[in-house]
């Protein structure tokens, strides 16, 4: 290569390289005599003169700048001065400075590799960019200590490795999540254990009446004890609630839940307190979930188990009101038939109403007693009916109380009226019976559909309790499951909107 700055100059090497440069000026016939001085970073290191018009060889073998300054003096007298351009050379291999020589990790764990090193060079400054490893052949699935070799190579081709030991150990996190596995199951055991004692005390409220006691005992058990310290935790922080204007008017949607969900729960506050006790003691799970594991809960971790807390018994007391109205809607026929043989045989509404609440029982019967007792008060027959409609919020129910108001207002054959409702109830009932029959088999496959993904899930996760990790340690991963959730919330709700048949 020749420096166009000098005339005869040829550089046989690389600008920014690790290989010696060699320089070779060749004068032409008319110089007499040169001299030349080689620079390096500015300082003249070498310096001769020529007093004749011989080549001269110069060998660049150290790290630094080079430029070359060349005076000439030709057969005629002139001196012409010349300056060739700077070529670096770089044989100073990067530093790599490690943090810690040995490294230990738990299997199935993620680690930042080049968190441990420090990279510098003396031209291109930190270039841990530029950093590769072994990582990846060192098998980081099996136990064991491993090699795991740094190299980093800079602009000019040198090069530099770094090894550290690497010692994979056992994860026992797998025999935490076992341990976490049992005490979730320990907890769902107490809950049904507490469901059925609660339920064994209410059939104990319902047969003491006609049971003869020989010692009266005033104790209460200590699930007693408890649900009263629970309710009583719950009025407390009712009345906390009750001075915001936002919580009162959240609390309007929990009406209709009262005497519905629970006896315990008298207003829409104690369900929206009850959710933030709920919060709270998922926040308490979570935090013993993380202690048995010698952790502390991250930021996002701790709003993750109040808002499950906290949503959570929206789902439930969805559940129960949906029981609830499922056994007004199949017992509100049996209801409308003991009407209508009490009008047949000259019965007021009223004592048809009476009658209802005798004859039948659940929770028909119990609704039926709820709007005897508001007429014994003094309210009007259609104000208790839509009272009755706006608590339970059932088609069929809306269709009675729609009746009986046009009755009340313009008159007309009771009888043949509940006639008429009794058949279209009855018709209706039928129809829903034979639509059940038909699409028995889609909906059961569609549930089937619904639950492969979470058991396939749960499976995996039981066999190798890391082969989901990616999803939650890697950026890559978030994004897809974010995806994948969406996309089965979607097909969830489209799948809902096929198989509903409006009547």
């Amino acid at each position: 290569m020749e420096d166009n700055n000098i005339p005869g100059l040829n550089i046989n090497g690389e600008n920014l390289t690790n290989q010696d440069i060699f320089v070779v000026y060749t004068p032409n016939s008319s110089i007499s005599n040169y001299r030349y001085r080689l620079y390096k970073d500015n300082n003249i290191i070498n310096e001769k003169n020529i007093t004749s018009n011989q080549k001269s060889t110069i060998v660049l073998d150290e790290t630094g700048l080079y430029h070359l300054e060349i005076v000439t003096h030709d057969i005629y007298g002139r001196q012409e001065i010349y300056k060739s351009k700077t070529y670096h050379l770089d044989k100073t291999p990067p530093v790599i400075e490690v943090k810690q020589d040995k490294l230990e990790i738990k299997l199935g764990s993620s680690f930042d590799l080049y968190d441990n090193i420090v990279v510098t060079d003396n031209v291109d400054g930190n270039i841990n960019n530029k950093v590769t490893s072994n990582y990846k052949q060192l098998k980081p699935y099996e136990t064991g200590v491993k090699k795991l070799i740094y190299t980093v190579s800079d602009e000019a081709g040198n090069m530099t490795t770094k090894t550290v030991d690497l010692h994979i150990v056992d994860n026992y996190s797998s025999t935490l999540i076992y341990i976490q596995m049992l005490i979730i199951v320990a907890l769902i055991g107490v809950v049904v254990f507490l469901l059925k004692y609660r339920r064994t005390l209410k059939l104990e409220r319902r047969i003491s009446p006609f049971s003869v006691l020989t010692l009266k005992d005033n104790s209460i058990s200590l699930f007693d004890g408890l649900t009263n310290y629970y309710y009583k935790m719950i009025y407390k922080l009712s009345n906390i609630l009750k001075k915001s204007a936002f919580i009162t008017k959240y609390s309007k949607r929990y009406n209709k839940y009262v005497s519905i969900i629970d006896s315990g729960h008298k207003t829409g506050y104690d369900f929206i307190a009850s959710k933030f006790i709920t919060s709270f003691i998922f926040l308490l799970i979570a935090i013993f979930s993380k202690a048995i594991q010698f952790q502390v809960l991250y930021v996002y971790e701790i709003f993750l188990p109040l808002l499950i807390g906290f949503f959570l018994p929206d789902l439930l007391y969805w559940i129960k009101y949906r029981l609830y109205q499922n056994k007004i809607e199949n017992d509100l026929l049996q209801a409308i038939i003991v009407m209508n043989n009490a009008f047949k045989s000259g019965r007021s509404i009223i004592q048809a109403i009476d009658l209802v609440s005798v004859e039948l029982d659940g929770a028909i019967a119990d609704e039926f007693k709820k709007m005897s007792l508001e007429l014994s008060l003094g309210l009007e027959l259609e104000v208790v009916f839509n009272r009755f409609a706006e608590r339970i919020q059932v088609e069929e129910v809306s269709y009675l109380t729609a009746s009986l108001s046009i009755l009340n207002k313009t008159g007309g054959n009771i009888v043949n009226i509940f006639f008429s409702i009794e058949k279209s109830l009855f018709n209706r009932k039928q129809l829903k019976l034979e639509l059940a029959s038909l699409t028995g088999s889609s909906k059961l496959l569609v549930y089937v559909l619904f639950l492969v993904p979470i058991l396939f899930v749960i499976f995996v996760g039981v066999i190798n309790p890391f082969y989901f990790l990616p999803f939650f340690t890697t950026t890559i991963g978030l994004v897809l499951l974010v995806g994948m959730l969406v996309y089965y919330i979607i097909y969830i709700i489209v799948i809902q909107k096929i198989m509903k048949v409006r009547m």
